[in-house]
């Protein structure tokens, strides 16, 4: 390879927030080099519009839970000694596993001698449990970057160089949607009382919660004349989100795609949410939110033994205390889940207790700074440099 034909950059994104991730990074990447840089690896519908071919389609591998991932091991085993030869056979100048922390770990120990930089992105959860991973990153990668303030003092006492570089979710847009123009596009009346509904992006997490929302929904219904359900959804999930939706209690539009998920929440008086990172997304749009999981009972037994925090939700864990009210497991309940979405668009002073709190949580996220993508551009080209010996 030429260097006049600019680093190559092995990318591997398996999930929908890792895709997103990688998407804005591609551009970042095409910006800090004036478009002198060239891109392989897995990534999703995201990633494939920023011009990346994958080798694979990354939604095979977006699943969670304990129970729920052991039929696809031989699956995901194929998958990863996939990328593990594309990536020997390309001798790409650096390589980039983005969030989806098992298969980062599984594809870059196939990798064999390292001749590129191995970076990762988003760090593993190790303030939350399974601490001893920050020393089996350390010794499989050679830098971190992470999205959250704390976290590289975890991995740095492991070893493992790690860069803060801001969550993405600041540079989301989720704070310019339009509302009124929503309203009009799907013929919601303007003064109709509106909830945005997020079941979440992989398809067991929303037929573990869609049947909970769907009963809050109902007598949110009973409580709020007129009421609407937006659900913002991605393409994986889509139909069965539609299926299920077209059976509920009150009128629900089912939307695809960033424009539509942030104009449905620019309308919305509150929104019911799965656990992740459309809850920060939420934040950053000024969305009264209640958060709400369920897991397999199986995988709740185990990791609720396991997990050494106190909350789900980002905006509270940054603030260490339940500013956003989170409803877990057994307490995801049709009946709960409508009480705590029903204060939110009632009670004034608890709406704006929330929306103080989460303007304090995005500013420990990097509001404010540059861009979380140009950093973690910034970052994966100065490792280039490194290891080219500072050429």
């Amino acid at each position: 390879m030429s260097a006049s034909a600019g680093p190559l950059i092995f990318l591997a994104a398996c999930e929908p927030s890792g895709d997103a991730l990688g998407a804005r990074l591609m551009t970042a990447l095409r910006r800090r080099t004036g478009g002198n840089v060239r891109f392989a690896g897995i990534g999703g519908e995201r990633m494939t519009a920023a011009g990346l071919e994958s080798l694979f389609p990354a939604d095979e591998l977006a699943v969670m839970g304990l129970v729920e991932v052991l039929p696809r091991i031989p699956l995901v085993l194929r998958r990863m000694r996939q990328a593990a030869a594309a990536a020997r056979t390309l001798h790409p100048d650096a390589i980039v596993t983005i969030d989806s922390p098992g298969f980062a770990v599984g594809f870059v120990r196939r990798l064999g001698r390292r001749r590129a930089p191995r970076i990762h992105y988003v760090a593993p959860t190790v303030w939350a449990w399974r601490p001893w991973r920050a020393r089996k990153f350390a010794r499989l990668f050679d830098h971190l970057m992470a999205l959250l303030p704390f976290e590289p003092a975890f991995f740095e006492a492991a070893g493992l160089a790690c860069t803060f570089v801001g969550h993405a979710v600041l540079e989301s847009g989720a704070n310019r949607g339009d509302g009124a123009a929503f309203r009009s596009r799907h013929a919601i009346p303007p003064d109709a009382p509106v909830i945005c509904v997020l079941p979440g992006s992989r398809g067991g997490e929303v037929r573990r919660l869609l049947p909970r929302f769907a009963a809050a929904v109902a007598l949110l219904g009973d409580r709020f004349p007129g009421l609407r359900v937006v659900l913002p959804t991605v393409a994986g999930v889509a139909a069965e989100v539609r299926a299920h939706a077209a059976d509920w209690a009150v009128p629900a539009v089912v939307v695809e795609g960033d424009a539509e998920k942030y104009g449905a929440m620019a309308a919305a008086r509150a929104a019911l949410a799965a656990s992740g990172t459309v809850a920060l997304e939420l934040a950053l749009a000024a969305v009264p939110t209640v958060i709400a999981y369920r897991l397999n009972p199986l995988t709740w037994a185990v990791v609720n033994r396991l997990v050494r925090v106190d909350y789900a939700n980002l905006v509270n864990l940054l603030l260490h205390r339940e500013a956003v009210p989170e409803l877990l497991q057994d307490n995801c309940r049709g009946d709960r889940l409508a009480d705590a979405v029903s204060r939110l668009m009632e009670d004034a002073a608890a709406r704006d207790a929330q929306l103080a709190a989460v303007r304090e949580a995005l500013a420990m996220l990097g509001a404010g700074d540059a861009p979380p993508s140009d950093r973690a551009a910034e970052t994966v080209l100065d490792q280039i440099v490194r290891r080219r010996g500072g050429t």
